[in-house]
């Protein structure tokens, strides 16, 4: 006869400490953990974008210096725009006049916005190979010419399909373009002026 004593059974262990990290790591979990994180995140990006909508981001330049520079170093007269209408801000001036020696030809372009938030480029140049020029007026179809300001100027379209005022003293040509609109090209055109310093 056997007897039924007491079985000895292993005494139940706790789980380690490592595999209940385990278990709580699951994909929900950090799910659930991340939510609020994204939300906080995209909170900021919302508040932050909303907060620079009113921000002009247009940097504004004087060009001044830029065209009185050209002025002292060109061989020809130069001109430039003067007493633009409200809404026309310049944004860039540039000349390669600073390395320029006696007798070198000289580029001058200035940048404008125009109201409409276009592109108007202003072009002087006594080198016909400037790329300034040579860009815009390689491959442009004439279409007749306009009287701006008092002075006749090439109406064209340049092969990007944007028109082109173009006008010829000699050596110096002068270009108006952009992605503006005609009338605030012819703006531009219409205000150049000889430099007086």
């Amino acid at each position: 006869m056997t007897s039924a004593g007491p079985t000895s059974q292993p005494p139940a262990q706790a789980p380690s400490p490592a595999i209940e990290r385990a278990n709580r790591m699951s994909a929900a979990n950090m799910l659930r953990s991340l939510l609020p994180l994204v939300l906080i995140c995209l909170a900021l990006v919302g508040w932050m974008a909303f907060k620079q909508s009113d921000v002009d981001t247009v940097r504004e330049v004087d060009p001044a210096s830029t065209v009185q520079l050209a002025a002292a170093r060109a061989g020809y007269p130069v001109v430039a725009p003067a007493g633009l209408p409200d809404g026309y801000r310049p944004t860039s001036a540039r000349t390669d006049a600073g390395d320029a020696e006696a007798g070198d030809p000289v580029t001058l372009e200035i940048g404008y916005l125009t109201p409409s938030s276009e592109y108007a480029g202003f072009v002087i140049s006594d080198d016909a190979r400037a790329s300034a020029v040579d860009d815009v007026l390689d491959g442009a179809q004439e279409q007749g010419t306009v009287d701006l300001g008092g002075q006749a100027w090439t109406r064209g379209t340049t092969e990007r399909g944007e028109t082109v005022l173009s006008g010829t003293d000699g050596d110096v040509t002068v270009l108006v373009t952009g992605s503006a609109t005609d009338e605030e090209l012819e703006a531009v055109a219409g205000a150049v002026r000889p430099y007086s310093g």
